[in-house]
């Protein structure tokens, strides 16, 4: 599965009005709201901020990944956005985060949400991809990049 499969326009935000990590995650996470493939909303929002409580998924270069995973959806959904002036996220590196992916899978897709995980890590450790994902017009350009820089990867 590509990273680029989860995306759709409707769950880029590229300007995040959020001013904390809770905010950015819920804003994220709200975009899910109405979505049918989501059973409980809540459920969804706590087991990302549990796993958050654990450690801080603010990775570093400016980029966080809230993950979690529960059954409380019927697929694996991801969403992302844009911070323009950064958030204190914690990250490990300290430094303020401006991209965030949020991936949320189910408790027995483990080895799918593990390999997402990966390749959005490996997609984002890309100084030059961040780059063109800071200075991205709208939703649709986000996508444009993700597609196109996943064409560089080999299927997982």
């Amino acid at each position: 599965m590509k990273v680029s499969e989860l995306l759709k326009p409707e769950f880029i935000i590229p300007d995040l009005k959020g001013e904390t990590k809770e905010e950015v995650i819920n804003e994220l996470i709200d975009l899910f709201k109405s979505d049918p493939r989501i059973e409980d909303i809540e459920k969804v929002r706590s087991a990302v901020i549990e796993r958050e409580k654990i450690m801080s998924t603010g990775v570093g270069k400016g980029f966080a990944i809230p993950h979690g995973k529960t059954n409380a959806v019927k697929e694996i959904i991801g969403a992302f956005g844009r911070i323009k002036d950064g958030v204190d996220y914690e990250a490990l590196d300290g430094n303020p985060v401006t991209l965030v992916f949020l991936l949320v899978g189910k408790d027995n897709l483990i080895s799918t949400h593990i390999k997402l995980l990966s390749r959005i890590s490996r997609l984002m450790n890309k100084d030059d991809f961040r780059h063109r994902l800071i200075w991205a017009e709208n939703s649709d350009e986000i996508l444009k990049l993700f597609n196109e820089e996943e064409e560089h990867f080999l299927e997982l």
